[in-house]
């Protein structure tokens, strides 16, 4: 009996002694802020882009008394800004959907929905480089000649080159989060050490935009999207990278 107490004390020992060990081990090696001082910092970045595209939004809204007679509404309108596009010399990839709905156009009216059939609404981006801006006004008067609603005009970053600006952004941001925080270790008579932990707001950047219809795309607003889009050029914009660092100093 008292062999069998002292075999389990044995064990139980053995067990606590190994705990012991892993958890030093663990902190040992593991960076932690609670082995030393810490510093936090933020590094920021500001660098200038040239945007590559200009982008040229409508919406195709359609009327019918079944989802299908909407929907064929909208597809006969799309094929003719389509039509019409190639003919402008470009090619179908050009036009894209953004969005495509199909629903019931319900009206509150006298404590009751009404039901006025359906609608269907298509939503359509037309990409070009941007070194082309001086064909703008003829891709309004397409789009809005086939019966589309003009929204908006941007000048855009494409994805290759969002993934560029993006990626040299964040890495100048972190190079500057270094720089801030070895001069605040330096002036405390320290030395920078480990990085504790990393993370980021990521980038900013929103399209840059030329052009917003005030009144749904209406006749008189695509002169004034023509007048105002005449001869301008992309220039130069600013994109941002954040980034937030801490590191142990000894």
């Amino acid at each position: 009996m008292e062999s069998g107490v002292k075999i389990s004390l044995v064990i139980a020992g053995t067990i606590v002694i190994l705990a012991l060990l892993g958890a030093f081990m663990f902190y040992s090696i593991i960076p932690s802020p609670l082995k030393g001082n810490t510093i936090s910092v933020n590094g920021n970045s500001n660098i200038k882009v040239s945007p590559d595209l200009v982008s040229i939004y409508f919406n195709v809204e359609t009327n019918g008394s079944t989802t299908k007679e909407a929907n064929d509404a909208n597809a006969e309108i799309v094929d003719d800004l389509l039509t019409s596009l190639v003919k402008l010399g470009f090619e179908r990839k050009a036009l894209e959907t953004m969005s495509l709905n199909i629903y019931e156009d319900q009206r509150w009216e006298n404590n009751r929905y009404k039901s006025y059939g359906y609608k269907a609404s298509h939503q359509i981006r037309v990409v070009m480089d941007s070194s082309e801006t001086s064909k703008i006004g003829e891709v309004v008067d397409s789009g809005v000649d086939a019966g589309a609603l003009l929204q908006w005009i941007n000048f855009e970053l494409s994805n290759d080159k969002q993934n560029e600006y993006k990626a040299q952004a964040l890495k100048e941001a972190g190079q500057d989060a270094k720089t801030k925080a070895t001069a605040i270790a330096e002036g405390l008579g320290k030395r920078l050490g480990d990085i504790v932990s990393i993370s980021t707001s990521d980038w900013g950047y929103s399209p840059w935009n030329l052009y917003t219809a005030s009144y749904g795309g209406m006749r008189e607003d695509v002169a004034m999207a023509k007048q105002a889009t005449t001869n301008i050029q992309p220039g130069t914009q600013e994109v941002t990278g954040y980034v937030s660092v801490v590191y142990n100093i000894r």
